[in-house]
């Protein structure tokens, strides 16, 4: 299932050594956001999908598509998919030099794809975490022209999400809201796959919670299901050592909160079901782990987001 390979996907590159996470701990201040680091936030997840694509295509031939079950239509299509990440990277890069920053270059990227089932799938995600990258950081551009074009820049990674989950099986559409996602959020979930940039890319304000994974002997996962969720490398605890850690489910409308009991190795809760009048829980779902049942911001974030896929009772 989706779900299931997408932990196995974080858990392959998550770090070996264990930290310990406070969850009320003050976090240092992160600078304020430009435009040309939105910009170049969005270019750092466009390089990454780009190269993502063509080392696919170039690893895996139409046959070999063909052979797990994707036609030449879906072949056909894919490498459209590839072009529009490798154009949006070409925009963007344009839109910086011209407004005087410096663009962010590619770095080196290890995926864990193996096959061309495990290309697909993580392919979804990726796109559906597009989604989520570009709606949540939307709020924070100034210029309306920049804004504009990340609009369109979102409409089109929307149809590429619906159009790949499609082909997975999947409910192209399975929430009437998409997922809005911080910078950080989405720089938690993307950086795993990142092994190096280069020493020339400027520095971006940009910071990678502590790993957060769905436990894979989880299986399918529906609101109302007892669910794990793992902290590798993290130890995640209280600051007083006694107060309640909550699971957050990231909703347009606002998080969703469930109380999360500690177990080896991470935290088991039940997936809630969303109040009545604001945003399902549902399709690709992000949770993250917090001391506060309020709010989410980059200052009560323990770990995560996990991402996982939430479907029909």
């Amino acid at each position: 299932m989706k779900g299931t390979f997408a932990v196995a996907a974080f858990a392959a590159v998550a770090a070996a050594a264990p930290t310990t996470t406070h969850l009320k701990m003050v976090r240092q201040a992160m600078p304020a956001i430009t435009d040309a680091d939105i910009l170049n936030y969005a270019l750092t997840l466009e390089h990454l999908e780009d190269t993502f694509y063509q080392e696919g295509l170039k690893n895996f031939t139409e046959s070999d598509f063909a052979a797990a079950g994707f036609d030449s239509t879906f072949y056909s299509n894919l490498k459209e998919v590839s072009s529009d990440e490798t154009t949006h990277v070409s925009f963007l890069t344009a839109a910086l030099k011209k407004a005087g920053a410096t663009p962010v270059a590619a770095c080196t990227y290890s995926f864990g794809v193996t096959d061309v089932k495990s290309f697909v799938m993580t392919s979804s995600i990726l796109e559906g975490v597009g989604v989520s990258a570009y709606l949540g950081a939307a709020a924070d551009i100034m210029s309306a022209a920049y804004l504009t074009a990340a609009g369109s820049i979102l409409t089109v990674e929307s149809r590429h999400s619906s159009y790949i989950r499609a082909s997975l099986s999947e409910s192209p559409f399975p929430s009437p809201f998409d997922v809005p996602l911080s910078l950080n959020e989405v720089y938690t979930l993307a950086s795993p796959f990142i092994v190096s940039c280069p020493s020339s890319n400027p520095t971006l304000p940009l910071k990678a919670f502590p790993m957060l994974l769905s436990d894979p002997k989880n299986g399918n996962i529906t609101v109302g299901k007892e669910i794990t969720l793992l902290t590798p490398g993290s130890v995640v605890t209280a600051a007083d050592g006694s107060s309640q850690i909550y699971g957050a489910f990231i909703t347009v409308t606002g998080p969703v909160f469930a109380p999360a009991t500690a177990v080896d190795g991470g935290f088991t809760l039940t997936v809630p079901e969303a109040p009545e009048g604001t945003a399902p829980i549902s399709g690709q779902t992000y949770v993250v782990l917090t001391g506060c049942n309020t709010t989410v911001t980059d200052d009560t974030v323990a770990a995560g987001p996990a991402v996982f896929e939430v479907g029909p009772l």
